[in-house]
């Protein structure tokens, strides 16, 4: 499937609503470990909280992966593209001009899944923040520096 028709597929029947928690993923064009450098990973940091401070979301949990990013958080306005767009292409921006980068940073789209009511948060955010134990980059989440969640 080309990569124009994977990202229509992946924004068909997306609803966004104010107040919904979701799970988002989205993951760098040729899954690049551009996040290996700490620097790199810190702008994309950088631009996660700047939508945060606009009152966009509520961020609950993340982590920067070497290759993707990994991001928990509550939608306070404008629809969920919107806002994961907006982080990307600004993101982007940053760290292609830091690298010089011809093309894109990202790939186009992302994942994302609407938690439940019933489900714990909690949960979801242990595991969001799991992701290097379980990649082995790390033998404590601890000594991952790419990471953040609001319970800890």
């Amino acid at each position: 499937m080309n990569g124009n028709r994977r990202a229509f597929s992946l924004r068909t029947g997306r609803f966004s609503e104010r107040g919904q928690i979701y799970v988002v993923t989205t993951v760098t064009e040729g899954r690049l470990a551009h996040f290996e450098d700490l620097q790199l990973g810190r702008l994309l940091v950088k631009e996660m909280r700047a939508a945060e401070q606009a009152g966009r979301l509520s961020s609950l949990a993340w982590v920067v992966m070497p290759d993707h990013l990994h991001w928990l958080f509550e939608l306070r306005t404008g629809s969920l593209g919107d806002v994961v767009g907006r982080v990307k292409a600004r993101s982007g921006y940053a760290i292609s001009t830091r690298l010089a980068l011809q093309g894109p940073l990202w790939q186009k789209g992302h994942y994302d899944r609407a938690l439940r009511k019933e489900e714990d948060l909690r949960q979801a955010a242990r595991y969001i923040i799991a992701n290097p134990l379980r990649a082995g980059l790390v033998q404590r989440v601890a000594d991952y520096p790419l990471w953040d969640a609001v319970w800890l």
